[in-house]
């Protein structure tokens, strides 16, 4: 593709982003998730400069740059949206757990089912069966706004508790002597550490953003908050909590326990924090998910996906993680089984620490083929339960099942 103008770059990346705002459009109206039409649009160009005898290099680190500026905005996103009250510790109590279960139930199931497939090291199928068992915020949360506020927070808090838990079992697994009782020390300390900092240094972030009162400060501030993850990267903390925290700080300045700082921050000055930050972060991510998404469409062979193996693999691995998030809402969490039994899409963290597992962990047997079928996939098992959400039928099926929530007064209550 030498000798290209630069225009022409510039051009495409403008009409894919016009492609990207019709396409919200059309998914509010059909249901389709819209990082579905991206990806199937980056499928398509590949295909098409295939034709034309084009060369398809996209640098590994592209993606990843991508993924993670995405994954911080859009996980920061997810907190500003979240409200903390009394009546939802049962709800975030209900998607922590959620969270927790079908992730470690589908990473036990999956690294089961490519041990015996592949008859290959059980760590190493570890490796590989955690990220195929995180749940992407980043494709559900965008594909949840006409939802009812209840199922809209509950799918928020799982999907962001789903990322974090990922990311951290995974950096764990990585470092090797799992069951070493040092490393587990080491691991749960982590775990307090980052808590403790995120708190601290949200704190500080927002004194800095309520004295700040040049137009230039957002933007600052997400460079911080990126290097604060990177940096927790580095030293293998959980950095994912510092993101998440700070929005949930921000948005919930309401409560008790922040009164006493008012006299320093106040809750309109913080107010008007969340309000300008929630404006850029939608704007953000948008754009992040739409190029991310995109391009990661350019990376899939098709023909890898034509495989006999791959297919039978790939569909195995579906059925066992639609089996188990199934059974878990049906008959242990008693929750509407519709639509959120169909939201378990794979994408950006999957993609993500797919990319970062090292050589020592790599399974020599493994068709990438079967990560692109199942990312596929689910989002075509999301997207027939965006599409049948709130079709009086299945409002009868959720009739018969025991409410997660109870109708008070006409007001939803966790």
């Amino acid at each position: 593709m030498e000798g290209i103008s630069s225009y022409i770059y510039i051009i495409a990346a403008c009409l894919l982003i016009i492609f990207s705002y019709l396409y919200n459009l059309f998914s509010r109206k059909t249901g389709i998730p819209a990082v579905l039409l991206l990806i199937l649009t980056g499928i398509g160009v590949r295909e098409l400069l295939i034709y034309y005898n084009a060369s398809v290099l996209i640098p590994p680190n592209t993606v990843e740059l991508f993924g993670i500026i995405g994954l911080i905005i859009i996980v920061l996103e997810a907190g500003l949206d979240v409200r903390i009250s009394r009546k939802k510790i049962k709800l975030i109590r209900n998607a922590f757990f959620s969270a927790v279960i079908i992730f470690a139930l589908s990473a036990a199931a999956c690294s089961t089912l490519l041990y015996h497939y592949l008859d290959e090291e059980f760590i190493k199928c570890l490796v590989y069966a955690i990220p195929l068992s995180v749940v992407s915020s980043a494709i559900v949360i965008p594909s949840i706004s006409h939802f009812e506020e209840t199922k809209k927070e509950f799918l928020v808090y799982a999907t962001s508790f789903s990322d974090i838990i990922g990311i951290m079992l995974f950096n764990y697994v990585i470092a090797g002597d799992l069951l070493k009782l040092g490393n587990i020390a080491k691991f749960f300390g982590s775990v307090a550490l980052a808590l403790v900092l995120s708190v601290v240094l949200s704190l500080v972030i927002l004194f800095m953003l309520t004295r700040i009162k040049t137009k230039i400060r957002f933007f600052l501030v997400f460079a911080m908050l990126i290097l604060l993850y990177a940096g927790g990267k580095m030293l293998h903390l959980p950095a994912l909590l510092i993101i998440l925290i700070f929005g949930l700080i921000v948005s919930n300045w309401q409560i008790p326990v922040f009164k006493r700082l008012y006299k320093w921050m106040s809750f309109k000055e913080v107010s008007e924090v969340g309000v300008l930050l929630h404006a850029l972060t939608a704007e953000t991510s948008f754009l992040i998910r739409t190029f991310f998404f995109f391009i990661f469409g350019l990376t899939i062979d098709l023909r890898l996906l034509a495989d006999v193996q791959v297919i039978l693999t790939g569909g195995l691995l579906v059925l066992l993680l639609f089996a188990i998030r199934f059974i878990y809402l049906r008959f242990f969490l008693h929750a509407h089984i519709f639509p959120e039994l169909f939201f378990m899409p794979r994408g950006l963290i999957t993609i993500l620490l797919f990319y970062s597992i090292p050589t020592v962990f790599k399974l020599s047997k493994f068709n990438s083929g079967i990560l692109f079928f199942v990312i596929l996939t689910t989002s075509v098992i999301m997207m027939i339960g965006s599409i049948s959400y709130g079709r009086p039928e299945l409002e009868a099926i959720n009739d018969d099942i025991p409410f997660i929530v109870k109708k008070t007064g006409g007001q939803e209550e966790a």
